[in-house]
């Protein structure tokens, strides 16, 4: 794969990851970072327009395509995130990702 192209958007990820992007539109309507509900009828430029967010980053190692690892999120809480992890609380009470928004109590986030 060339430099500088994420597999989920070229290469045998993608259409994997456009048929699980479809499924979670459909399904969920809360943001997976913040929290706080999702305006599906926002378009591309709006801070809170919905995109899909990988749980743990591809450059982490995080699956491309795997919809275990995608989650609905607003477009200004996964610019946020970046390319972070965070811990379980169950691991550790130390937060591995300072620059979570602050619309949510990330001690007591849990994700699947």
């Amino acid at each position: 794969m060339p430099k500088g192209l994420r597999a989920d958007r070229s290469g045998p990820h993608r259409a994997q990851f456009e048929r699980n992007k479809k499924r979670i539109l459909k399904s969920q309507r809360t943001c997976g970072i913040c929290g706080q509900p999702v305006d599906l009828s926002l378009k591309v430029g709006d801070p809170m327009a919905p995109v899909i967010d990988h749980i743990i980053p591809v450059s982490k190692g995080g699956h491309p395509s795997d919809i275990n690892n995608l989650q609905l999120a607003h477009w200004t809480c996964n610019r946020m995130k970046s390319d972070k992890l965070y811990k379980n609380q169950e691991e550790t009470k130390i937060l591995g990702n300072r620059n979570l928004p602050q619309s949510r109590d990330w001690s007591q986030y849990k994700y699947n």
